[in-house]
């Protein structure tokens, strides 16, 4: 390849084109069961739907975990409530009167 021509693969069907720069005629083609195995395409999908799968499964435990902390704020807060009231209802370290 010289600097007049650039290889350029399609995202849709993978498939190499060889692409004149000045004219932008396409020199060479050549097909995605060339540049991968046969079956891939389908591998690659099964691939995205797994992922896919992955993906919306850790959402639902995210959203999970989220419910679980916010039902358990309330009990927290009266925890540090109850802590707060104690350490200022039960008489600190007192002054010798001098």
């Amino acid at each position: 390849m010289s600097a007049k021509q650039i290889d350029v693969t399609c995202p849709c069907c993978s498939t190499r084109l060889t692409v004149d720069v000045l004219t932008g005629q396409i020199l060479r083609r050549s097909g995605p069961e060339a540049s991968e195995a046969s079956g891939s395409g389908k591998d690659r999908w099964v691939s995205a739907q797994e992922r896919v799968r992955e993906r919306s499964k850790s959402g639902q435990d995210k959203l999970e975990s989220a419910l679980d902390h916010e039902r358990g704020k309330s009990a927290r807060f009266d925890e540090l409530f109850r802590k707060a009231h104690e350490k200022h209802a039960s008489p600190a370290d007192e002054e010798p009167d001098a």
